[in-house]
């Protein structure tokens, strides 16, 4: 295998992918490679081909490269890790220089669309009428018949909120509450 020359990424591999859930292996993993210097993203996803994997992206290689000397074969959760470089770019990386590029159709992986796909999507939603009919039963909507309200987008249109009946009792409550805040007197027990 030919060697990747250094950059910002670390792929990191032999991660524990069953044990733990995903927010905290990433919360983990940025907890620990973070005590080498900022990392800017730390990306472990659960899916089948990228599980037991994460790539910790850092600001600058030097950063990397000792967090990488440092914590090769280090044990996670019960595993020896294995850190190399990414074979590419971050996405992150990428946006800070100004070299990302939106992925289009023509560079991501081209799927074949069969028929009986292409008619499932294009089906019509279940009762619904065939375009360009109505239902049966019902007359043809006339043209024109959609309309906007002339008040709905006016403020005094709208409706008043009314409290809930645990709000008002909250309110009735305290308004009793603050008319009979006159100070108790001291009562003796050994009459």
């Amino acid at each position: 295998m030919a060697s990747v020359p250094p950059n910002q990424t670390l792929y990191v591999t032999n991660l524990p992918s069953a044990k733990i859930q995903k927010e905290d292996l990433r919360t983990a993993l940025y907890m620990l490679f973070a005590t080498y210097g900022a990392v800017l993203d730390v990306v472990a996803l659960k899916t089948i081909k990228m599980r037991g994997q994460a790539h910790i992206v850092y600001k600058d290689v030097q950063t990397a490269t000792q967090a990488m000397r440092s914590l090769d074969g280090f044990e996670f959760f019960g595993r020896p890790m294995k850190i190399s470089y990414a074979r590419s770019k971050s996405n992150i990386i990428a946006k800070l220089d100004g070299t990302f590029r939106i992925p289009t159709a023509s560079t991501a992986a081209h799927v074949e669309v069969t028929d009986l796909q292409q008619s499932i999507f294009n089906a019509p939603v279940p009762g619904a009428p065939p375009a360009g009919r109505s239902l049966p039963g019902l007359p043809a909507k006339p043209p024109g018949a959609d309309h906007l309200m002339a008040d709905a987008g006016t403020p005094e249109s709208r409706g008043v909120k009314r409290p809930r009946e645990e709000e008002e009792q909250a309110a009735a409550a305290a308004e009793e509450e603050s008319d009979s805040d006159v100070a108790m007197e001291e009562e003796s027990d050994d009459e």
